[in-house]
């Protein structure tokens, strides 16, 4: 009697990623020693700042305000309504900076909400983080506030400013019209920026409460 021929092995369906920790930083990384954040001006501040590659180009931008940053490419866009939420907002900065100086930035920082207003602290909040269609996740983002005291040697470090309004707009206009675009064709496209872990060490860590979790009943921030 023939034995039957076995069928061939199937192959198995990859496994799907696994969502961030609860908290973690994530950010484009242009180069090994820089990473992007955005903020979203006018357009009076947005264009000098471009023109002279300098953030305090404009009278109109005060360094003696808090400033908040976000490594998230879908948190400013969820923030900014994709550029078109009110006139403020209507052009958005890639704002590449050295890592160091970031991590320089959180080493001063206190973590929570109607904290970090005391002389000299950044404030940091762990906001929900958004996918590119809105989206709330399971997960988290950091957004960081600067002091006024800490914005001009903020803006002095800068590496370069980048407009990507237009990339906004257009990212908008394709998840509005084209209907069912995956992720991966959006980052094809240009449209959708890689981001990866910031690993920062130990100490870091415990000054930005990375450790703590849903367990605390965290609130969205109001953060600008």
């Amino acid at each position: 009697m023939t034995s039957p021929t076995p069928s061939p092995a199937q192959p198995l369906a990859p496994s799907p990623p696994s969502p961030p920790p609860y908290r973690q930083i994530r950010a484009h990384r242009p180069t090994p020693s820089t990473l992007i954040v955005y903020q979203a001006y006018s357009t009076t501040i947005a264009t000098a700042a471009v023109a002279d590659q300098n953030l305090s180009a404009s009278p109109s931008f005060k360094t003696t305000r808090m400033t908040w940053i976000k490594p998230s490419w879908a948190w400013v866009l969820y923030r900014s309504g994709y550029s078109y939420k009110d006139s403020r907002q209507s052009r958005i900065l890639a704002i590449e900076m050295t890592v160091d100086a970031f991590e320089g930035l959180l080493r001063k920082a206190v973590v929570g909400e109607g904290r970090g207003r005391e002389e000299g602290k950044v404030r940091v909040q762990w906001d929900p983080e958004r996918d590119v269609w809105m989206g709330k996740l399971g997960f988290r983002s950091i957004q960081v506030g600067i002091p006024g005291v800490l914005v001009e040697g903020w803006v002095e470090g800068i590496v370069g400013i980048t407009d990507v309004t237009e990339r906004a707009r257009e990212l908008k206009r394709v998840v509005d019209e084209e209907g069912e675009v995956g992720l991966g064709e959006l980052v094809e496209r240009g449209l959708v920026p890689v981001e990866t872990e910031v690993v920062v060490d130990e100490e870091l860590r415990g000054i930005l409460r990375m450790e703590r979790g849903r367990e605390e009943g965290e609130g969205e921030g109001e953060v600008s």
